[in-house]
This record gives structure tokens, sequence and C-alpha cells, in this order.
């Protein structure tokens, strides 16, 4: 039971999730998200975490190869981050984070989406 409400990469969760409000802080509501994917890469870099940007993950059948997906974000190749500019966020934008889990084999995505009124953030888990 305890294991149960561990929580997965407490320290990075806790970095990744002040970098997106340093980011926020900084340049505000309403730009377009590839801004938000800048500044964000930028400050990791700053932080010296180790990333990919866009990487990109096949979705196979069959063991057949027939599309991919790509991740805004892998932290330190332990977290998934997706960032999204929106008002709220719907089943939509979960169901295709947790695909990317799945399909990736990562345990934690951290989706964080940048709103009029500040930071939100949603931590998914791969249960699998």
């Amino acid at each position: 039971m305890p294991d149960e409400k561990k929580i997965v990469y407490p320290k990075l969760s806790y970095k990744i999730i002040g970098i997106a409000y340093e980011v926020f802080n900084e340049i505000g509501f309403g730009k377009e998200e590839k801004y938000y994917q800048r500044a964000f890469e930028i400050v990791l870099k700053d932080k010296k975490l180790r990333y990919e940007r866009e990487k990109t993950i096949p979705i196979k059948f069959k063991e057949k190869s027939i599309g991919r997906y790509f991740l805004d974000f892998v932290v330190e190749d332990k977290i998934v981050v997706e960032l999204k500019v929106r008002p709220c966020l719907g089943y939509v934008h979960i169901k295709q984070t947790m695909n990317y889990l799945k399909s990736a084999n990562y345990k934690l995505a951290i989706l964080i989406y940048f709103t009029k009124t500040g930071v939100k953030f949603r931590r998914i888990i791969n249960l699998k």
C-alpha cells in the first residue's frame, strides 16, 4: 500500500513544474505554444538538465511501424513533458499523453498548460 502513495520522481517533477512557472512569469499568457517550448528549452539548458526535444516514438501494429508520435520533451530520460496553451485540458489531451507514455514505455508525464490565470499541470502515471 505505501508504494501506491509514493510520488514518482518528486525532485525532478518539482524542477520541471518550477521551470513552467519561470517561463510563464517572464513571458506571460497569450503566446503561441512554440514560444513556450523555446523558452522552456532555454531554462532546461540553464538548469543543466538533460533533455530531448520532439523525441520521435514509433507507433506499432503487429511489430510494424504505422506512424509516430512526437513528444515535446523527455527530461533526464525519465519524464515526458507536454506543453499546451489552453484554457483547460480535455480528455483527448490526457489520453494522447497516456498513449505517449505507453508507446515509449515511460512511467511519468507532466502535462503543463498555460492559461490566462497561470500555469496548470497534470501528472500522468503509466501504471503498466
